[in-house]
Parts: structure tokens; C-alpha cells; sequence
């Protein structure tokens, strides 16, 4: 059960943002092979001076239009692989529909285990 978290930097319309939450999605259904119906997307908007990444770190040349995505997930659920297909398809998914370019995208995967979700009732759901 992801639980996506979106920066994106203001201005940007609703359709623009609801196209940023198909995309990632999508792929994280299509190759992290997450259940359908399971979309938990917190997509936050911030002015420029409050969404600082370097538009050189790395060699990658960022624009202002950069974006945050940073994926909660189970432990285990993606191999080294997999990950890598998963950055490519989401950089790749967020250029064709919305011409973003590859390089504004930045992705972080963060790692938990599965007794560190309780998706309601005040239970551990995976434990």
C-alpha cells in the first residue's frame, strides 16, 4: 500500500496535478505490481521559495518546474530492478502526458515494514 506524497510547485492547475497522481498510479500499479484501488496521494503546492532543490545537483539540470515524488511502500515489494524501471517509467509517463521534462522529475522510495500501516480502524491491517 504506497502512500504517495506530490510537491509540485504552485500555480499549476487541478488537471495538471490529478494527471501527476494517474501517472504515478498507473505505474506503480503496472510495475511495482500494487492492487488496484489503492491510491493514497497527498499532492502539496508551494511557492517557489518553498521548494528549493539544486538545478545542478549531479550533473541534471533542473527547471523550476521540478517536482517531488517520494513513494512510502513495503519492504521488500520492489527489487533493485524493478525500481529502476519503476524511475524510468514515471519520468517517462510524466514526459508523455504532460511533456515534463525527465530531468524535473525526482523520485524517493522510502521503505517500511508492513506492521507500520494501519489504513484504518485503528489496526494493523499487513501485521
Amino acid at each position: 500500500m504506497p502512500l504517495v506524497r506530490i510537491d509540485v510547485p504552485q500555480g499549476k492547475s487541478a488537471e495538471y496535478r490529478r494527471t501527476i497522481s494517474d501517472v504515478i498510479y498507473d505505474t506503480t500499479i503496472n510495475v511495482l505490481n500494487v492492487p488496484k484501488d489503492n491510491r493514497f496521494h497527498v499532492i502539496t503546492e508551494h511557492a517557489s521559495t518553498h521548494l528549493l532543490m539544486d538545478p545542478g545537483y549531479y550533473g541534471i539540470h533542473r527547471s523550476e518546474d521540478a517536482i517531488i515524488i517520494q513513494v512510502t511502500l513495503n519492504e521488500g515489494r520492489a527489487t533493485l530492478e524493478l525500481k529502476k524501471a519503476y524511475y524510468k517509467a514515471l519520468a517517462d509517463g510524466l514526459h508523455e502526458r504532460l511533456g515534463m521534462r525527465r530531468e524535473d522529475v525526482f523520485i524517493n522510495l522510502v521503505e517500511v515494514k508492513k506492521e507500520n500501516w494501519s489504513l484504518g480502524n485503528g489496526e494493523a491491517q499487513y501485521a
